[in-house]
């Protein structure tokens, strides 16, 4: 069973795609980065012997692990600019990147800062690190705070996270909070270019305060508003193919959320063992001033619940969040391919994106075509073409290629791709497509996976 939506499709518009502020977030950050090193290079007068460079090279580590730090937290914070403009997935790669340089940095940090310690006091490292957890100011809390980090960054490793539930993930990454408060007094209390330096100290304040303001706007006071103001709840449930479940939601005023086709909500139901964790979804249909739909596969503990949802349960919703809409637009024509459920975002798509339009949807069988019947008959109504890669008879994947792409759409390199599916058929995707001349530009994929 499917729900109707008035269909629609966007006035053609200029295109005329908003640029994107990556590279200007990105030499602020490393413009940061460059910063903290000046700093330590400012304070040094000089570095004499070897116990000198290790405990130099110590320093510098750990003044860049702590900025790395409010950095990780800061890509966490969900900024409306970092969310929508450069897009989730981009922010989701940049934070797992400065999760790894922040893992890497500590241990550097720790090694080399123990290492200087024992050979300027003619110690054992063992001896050393006892002293200097036990004895120094700040230093169990940080030692803590060490432990926690390490355990976020294991967890957070692929092979590790594809051995892991979404739900379990989520909860020990919650704690890099914590693991940074705990590790920020000893910042201050051991490191040098903070001791008697005003300014330092209060730069150093300026930002860890400035990070944590933006996690309590954007991740706790914008949410509990849009919430309250919305008041969201589960209108109706609806199979649409094995596993795979719309969820209808009514809201008030739902308009003034401003989502677009092509966005996603990180979504929490609040129903028994569900009310603890936040999962993004896209909006499988466009949003209408009072209803909003998603559409999940069971996959996992949260998205396994989904289908026992009732009517009338309360839903806290986050967003909206994403860069996959009809803003990314370069060219009059566009083709979308979809795999599995990431055809969620896509349909909606489908309905809305101006000018030609093609989708392309690779499922395992007939049967597995989530919302097909919705995409037959937007493609009959705006004269849009909707071509199925099916497994064969024997079960056999049909292949996606450069020749089979241009034999479903001419001028390839012409249209803009909006790709959606699974993290590998994403990235064998992209690379066919940039073998087959399409520019990067012209091809907009959002991933949720870190």
């Amino acid at each position: 069973m499917t729900t109707v939506y008035e269909r629609r499709v966007a006035p053609p518009v200029p295109l005329a795609p908003r640029r994107s502020p990556a590279g200007a977030v990105l030499a602020l950050l490393w413009g940061g980065a460059a910063a903290v090193v000046a700093l330590w290079w400012y304070d040094t007068a000089s570095v004499v012997g070897t116990a000198g460079v290790l405990t130099g090279a110590g320093r510098i580590t750990g003044l860049l692990c702590g900025y790395s730090c409010a950095v990780l937290v800061a890509l966490m914070a969900r900024v409306p600019v970092l969310e929508r403009r450069v897009g989730s997935d981009r922010v989701a790669r940049w934070h797992a990147m400065a999760g790894r340089y922040t893992v890497c940095l500590l241990v550097a940090h720790i090694t080399l800062i123990l290492t200087g310690y024992a050979a300027q006091d003619r110690a054992s490292i063992v001896h050393e690190a006892v002293t200097v957890v036990l004895d120094y100011p700040e230093m169990l809390k940080a030692t803590a705070g060490t432990v926690i980090l390490f355990a976020v960054g294991i967890t957070s490793a692929r092979a590790v996270r594809r051995r892991t539930s979404h739900e379990f993930w989520y909860y020990v990454h919650l704690l890099t909070y914590a693991a940074v408060f705990l590790t920020f007094g000893h910042q201050l209390a051991l490191g040098d270019q903070f001791n008697g330096h005003t300014v330092a100290t209060a730069a150093w304040y300026v930002l860890y305060l400035g990070v944590a303001a933006l996690v309590l706007w954007f991740r706790i006071l914008v949410p509990v508003r849009l919430n309250l103001r919305h008041r969201m709840r589960v209108e109706a449930v609806h199979q649409e193919s094995p596993g795979v479940y719309s969820v209808v939601v009514r809201g008030h005023r739902l308009d003034e959320l401003g989502a677009l086709p092509g966005q996603f909500f990180r979504w929490r139901f609040l129903a028994e063992g569900m009310g603890w964790t936040s999962t993004p979804y896209s909006l499988s249909a466009p949003p209408r001033p009072d209803l909003l739909r998603i559409t999940v596969k069971a996959l996992g503990d949260h998205s396994a619940t989904v289908p026992l949802l009732r009517p009338g349960t309360r839903v806290w919703a986050e967003g909206p969040y994403g860069s996959m809409t009809a803003d990314r637009r370069t060219a009059h024509r566009s083709l979308l391919i979809a795999a599995g459920v990431g055809v969620t975002p896509l349909r909606a798509l489908f309905e809305t994106l101006p000018g030609e339009v093609t989708l392309l949807y690779r499922a395992r069988t007939a049967q597995d075509l989530a919302l097909g019947g919705e995409l037959e008959a937007i493609a009959r109504w705006r004269g849009a073409r909707v071509v199925y890669a099916l497994n064969g008879p024997n079960g056999e994947r049909p292949r996606i290629t450069v020749e089979s792409l241009r034999a479903t759409v001419s001028d390839l390199s012409g249209h803009d791709v909006y790709l959606c599916g699974p993290h590998a058929f994403a990235q064998e995707l992209y690379e066919v497509l940039r073998t087959a001349g399409v520019p990067d530009r012209r091809i907009h994929h959002e991933s949720f996976e870190l």
